[in-house]
């Protein structure tokens, strides 16, 4: 830790305004405790709470260095001992009715009168968990708005503080001792940390799509150098201390050997909890990082759903969320409900044009009826074939022209489902330059040849189809994507299996004129179905088509040069490797 820390960047944090605006209508520091009644409404905006609710705010929490955060906590009127769910980021505790916000959710077509203005932004909304019986905790975390120290970024030093704050709230005397954790996005990847600390009180977990890795999955993607997120990430470090500069970390240490990213990497052989993991094929941030973490989790009582739209609006859905009340009723309440026969996995297939099929069960992901099938490039036909084409065919682009890709496709005589983990395998050269940047997509086309996209919002207006355009993309899905920079293409042999590659990021591999290199490309999981007539088309661009994951925040642009060389057929069989599932 103590050599972690001279690594680490710290910048002063920005500036918390305590305004009850700004940061949310609850911001102003008050520490005290009231009874919201039934009806209460902390906006007009916002839903009634259905039953009364005790809101103690601004409670001051000790960590095991001495350093104090303050936490709010809504529990239910009553002598009964609850157990409670924490919602951990360094999102302010009253962000829900903050107007970064309120106007994301106006953006996306959600509507704000579907939560009660007292949830943490991504987080378990109070008015429903507190009418089921249970609290919920919203943290303000280290160096956080009030809370004291230095905010840390992704990685075990807020996984021990929230252990610390676990084993404070099962003490207390109004919570039966069982504690969980619930959320999307950075209230999902905290848990993984959290858990990996095995605090002895925490009972379950609930990450609903979250990165499990910051370094492959946020900062250095495929071995990119894709920062503007991060950038963008860091604006929530408010407060009176210093915060963590990731965005600058990543800029001095490019390669993953090395204690900065090792504490960003979550330990997933620590995670014994049980654990209902939410996850989609759609999020190019929370994709990869969610599957990873389900697949190496240690946890034997583990369940999987794969929805079909975006999480925010999933995670609120009415039937979701009772989904989830069987889960921790389950395993906080010890309440006999059947939970353990649920489908350990149950998954979706999007058809693209308003088919989609949901909830499928299955014992596994991939289900077992999948068979991995290899589908070769014919860089004569740009066809995808069953067998090695007899002839090398090598197929060029310019990088630096207006068409900088080749794409290879496959049409279907019968209807085709495909789930589970892709993969290409590619012999690739470069001329012009020592290094390639290579983006990749499966796309479903309708059987007239046209690429079906697919919004995962409701907002499906001309704002929206603008943003999303060439960017925005886990708003709207448009098929299975991958990246890799050639000189970061060494496989880690201990974590690469048949269906999945892993790289271990520690090295530089640069290209010597005329050298073909053979690479394994890492594509997200899918879950498609191909009627007669439609195709597949598989993309190998120089450009990040996809764009930047949220509007407002510039997409990643790759510095090719010179021409970008695909070998296939012959000694040097380029393949696809689709997940079919026999029907």
């Amino acid at each position: 830790m103590e050599n972690l820390r001279k690594m680490q960047v710290f910048e002063p944090a920005y500036r918390y305004i305590d305004d009850g605006k700004e940061h949310g209508i609850l911001s102003p520091f008050e520490p005290g405790t009231r009874v919201l009644p039934a009806g209460y409404q902390v906006d007009p905006r916002f839903l009634p709470i259905p039953v009364d609710i005790v809101f103690e705010k601004d409670v001051a929490v000790t960590l095991r260095d001495g350093v104090t955060i303050y936490v709010d906590v809504f529990r239910p009127v009553g002598t009964e001992k609850v157990p409670v769910i924490i919602a951990w980021s360094p999102y302010g505790k009253s962000g829900g009715t903050a107007p970064r916000t309120t106007v994301l959710y106006d953006m996306l077509g959600l509507k704000n009168s579907m939560l009660s203005g007292l949830a943490k932004f991504e987080g378990p909304d109070p008015a429903y968990w507190c009418a089921k019986g249970y609290a919920v905790c919203n943290p303000d975390a280290r160096g956080v708005a009030h809370s004291g120290g230095d905010i840390s970024m992704i990685g075990r030093q807020e996984g021990r503080d929230c252990h610390d704050l676990i084993e404070w709230l099962a003490v207390q005397d109004w919570c039966n001792s069982k504690v969980a954790m619930s959320g999307t996005s950075y209230l999902a990847f905290s848990q993984w940390f959290t858990a990996a600390e095995q605090p002895p009180h925490l009972a379950a977990i609930n990450p609903w799509e979250g990165l499990s890795d910051a370094y492959r999955d946020l900062s250095m993607r495929g071995g990119m150098p894709d920062l503007n997120f991060t950038k963008r990430l860091q604006v929530n470090h408010v407060g009176n201390g210093k915060r963590e500069d990731v965005y600058e970390e990543a800029l001095r240490y490019p390669l993953v050997n090395n204690e900065i990213w090792e504490d960003k990497i979550v330990k997933f052989d620590k995670i014994t909890v049980p654990a209902f993991v939410v996850a989609s094929y759609s999020n190019t941030l929370h994709t990869a990082g969610t599957f990873r973490a389900w697949r190496r989790m240690a946890s034997t009582e583990k369940w999987l759903r794969i929805h079909n739209i975006q999480e925010w609006p999933d995670y609120y859905e009415e039937a979701n969320k009772e989904d989830l009340l069987r889960f921790f009723d389950h395993f906080l309440k010890d309440i006999e409900n059947g939970w353990e026969t649920t489908p350990r996995v149950r998954y979706s297939l999007h058809d693209f044009q308003g088919g989609d099929r949901v909830n499928l069960p299955a014992d596994q992901f991939p289900p077992k009826e999948v068979s991995n099938q290899k589908f070769y490039l014919d860089g004569r036909i740009r066809n995808l074939l069953p067998t090695v084409p007899a002839n090398e065919i090598a197929v060029t682009y310019d990088t630096e022209s207006e068409h900088g890709l080749a794409s290879f496709g496959i049409r279907f005589d019968k209807e085709t489902v495909m789930v589970g983990y892709p993969k290409a395998h590619l012999w690739v050269e470069a001329k012009g330059s020592d290094d390639m940047d290579l983006f990749f997509m499966v796309q479903k086309l309708d059987r007239f040849g046209n690429h079906l996209q697919q919004f995962v919002i409701p907002n499906q207006g001309s704002m929206m189809q603008d943003f999303s355009e060439r960017g925005a993309s886990v708003l709207r899905y448009k098929g299975a994507n991958g990246r890799l920079r050639v000189s970061a293409r060494h496989l880690d042999e201990k974590l690469t299996t048949d269906e999945v590659p892993a790289y271990t990021f520690d090295r530089v591999e640069k290209l010597q004129p005329g050298e073909i290199v053979e690479i394994e490309l890492d594509l997200f999981p899918m879950g498609m179905i191909f009627y007669p007539g439609e195709q597949l088309r598989f993309v190998i661009s120089s450009r990040n088509d996809l764009g930047a994951i949220m509007p407002g925040t510039p997409g990643f642009v790759p510095q090719n040069k010179g021409l970008h060389i695909i070998h296939t057929g012959g000694s040097h069989p380029s393949y696809l490797q689709l997940p079919v599932k026999s029907i």
